[in-house]
This record gives C-alpha cells, sequence and structure tokens, in this order.
C-alpha cells in the first residue's frame, strides 16, 4: 500500500518534469496580467466616452481582472494536461499499478496540483491588482478599500479552481482533447454567448465561470452587468459545487472503470 506523503510526492515531480504544465500555469500569469493592465489603461483613456450606468457603477478592482476570461483557458489546459497525460501517454496504467488506492492517486493528484494552481491564481491576482491600479491612476483604488482585499483574493481562489474543476471534468472524460474540446468552447464562448441571452441568461448565471467571478466585485452590478440572485460569497459557493461535483464524477469514473 501506498503511503500518502509517496505519492504527494510522486505527483509533485510528475507535474514538475513536463514543460507543458509549467508554461501553462506561466501563460495563465502573464496573459491575465498584461491583458488586464493593458484593458485598465485603455478604460482610464476613455472613461469619458463610457456611458452614464457604466460611470456609476465602475469598478477598478474588477477591471483589474479582465484578464482572467483568457487566463481561465490557460488554467484550464493545465488542469486537463495534469489528469489527461495519464491516460494520452498510457502512464495511467502504471500509476495504478504503483497506486492501486484509485481515491488515493486521483485526490493526491488533485491536491498538489490544485495547491500549485490555487498559489500561481493568488500570485496572478495579487500582481494584476496592483499593475492594474498603476494603469488605472486616479480612478483605481487601494488594497485596504471596502472589500477589495476579498475579491482579490477571490480572483487567485477562481483560477485555481478553475483548474481543480477541469481536473475533474478530465478524469471524467479521460481524453484531454475531449475535455479540451468541450471546456475551451464552453467557458470562452457558450457561457459568454448565453449570459447575454435573454432567457438563457437566468441559467447561464449559474454556470461556474459566470457564477464564481462575482466574488471579483466590489461594485454590485459592477459596470452595468447583469443583476444576479446571489452575492458574492454565494457565488463562489455555487462554483465549489460544480468543483466538488466534477471531481466526484471522476472519481466514480476512475473506480468504475478499468485504465
Amino acid at each position: 500500500m501506498a503511503s500518502v506523503p509517496a505519492v504527494l510526492a510522486s505527483e509533485w515531480t510528475k507535474i514538475r518534469s513536463v514543460s507543458s504544465t509549467t508554461w501553462t500555469l506561466i501563460s495563465a500569469f502573464a496573459v491575465t496580467v498584461v491583458m488586464g493592465a493593458a484593458l485598465s489603461a485603455l478604460l482610464n483613456a476613455t472613461f469619458d466616452d463610457l456611458s452614464e450606468a457604466e460611470q456609476a457603477t465602475f469598478d477598478p478592482t474588477f477591471v483589474s481582472f479582465s484578464g482572467t476570461i483568457l487566463g481561465q483557458l490557460a488554467m484550464v489546459v493545465f488542469g486537463v494536461l495534469v489528469v489527461g497525460t495519464e491516460y494520452s501517454s498510457g502512464m495511467i496504467r502504471t500509476s495504478l499499478a504503483a497506486v492501486p488506492q484509485r481515491a488515493t492517486f486521483l485526490f493526491s493528484k488533485i491536491t498538489v496540483a490544485g495547491v500549485l494552481a490555487l498559489l500561481v491564481g493568488l500570485l496572478t491576482s495579487f500582481v494584476s491588482f496592483f499593475l492594474s491600479q498603476a494603469m488605472l491612476g486616479d480612478r483605481g483604488t487601494d488594497i485596504g478599500a471596502d472589500n477589495v482585499l476579498r475579491a482579490v483574493v477571490g480572483g487567485g481562489l477562481y483560477m485555481g479552481l478553475i483548474a481543480i474543476f477541469s481536473m475533474g471534468v478530465a478524469a471524467m472524460l479521460r481524453s484531454s482533447m475531449l475535455s479540451l474540446g468541450i471546456l475551451m468552447p464552453f467557458f470562452f464562448l457558450v457561457s459568454q454567448i448565453l449570459s447575454a441571452v435573454p432567457g438563457a441568461k437566468d441559467v447561464a448565471q449559474y454556470f461556474p465561470d459566470q457564477a464564481g467571478s462575482k466574488i471579483m466585485q466590489v461594485v454590485p452590478d459592477a459596470l452595468n452587468s447583469e443583476p444576479a440572485p446571489y452575492g458574492p460569497w454565494g457565488g463562489l459557493g455555487i462554483m465549489v459545487l460544480w468543483v466538488l461535483a466534477a471531481v466526484l464524477g471522476g472519481f466514480l469514473v476512475l473506480k468504475r472503470r478499468d485504465a
């Protein structure tokens, strides 16, 4: 029987020895920070062109995370690769032979990769915030303002949870290509489009990305966005339920199917 510390160490070795997972985390950081700073500078320069409603609900903290829409895609790739590579490379047979306790194997993998994703997410969130506030100048805010620290920490949690959710989906589908083929369009297109369609947006607001992103808002209905029937922590709670469901689904598939 493999000990949990040994399995955790093994999973850490796997992650840091594969360059693709490292580069996806670097990409998540770089894209989020650069895009957030660029859009913050653009909004600062064109603030007078915004509508009165957008100016009244301007949220400098939420603007800092404008790059998250692309950065989260890199987190999706990271999460999928962490699990999916086991199947595409055939390593899953070796891994389960070394660690026959499937719960120990999967949850150790998700724990190591999840903690790493959360740490990178928090680093990304804080750097994005401070750099973007510098770009906003007098229209910016500071970390000590009401609810700002909650939003910044929440931004990091959001990115980490996206990665863990993707790990659960990849464990269910047992394929990197299939997982990416579903998750990338879902987060980048389907969720965004449905959130703007009357009727469908009432359902879309409970999608993991739509609900989870509310934690990054300080001003309610930031930039004249649609109001939600839940608050920042309620939205994050909905996202956590999606993550738990995905991880549980991945475990059940791993437990019941052959490698």
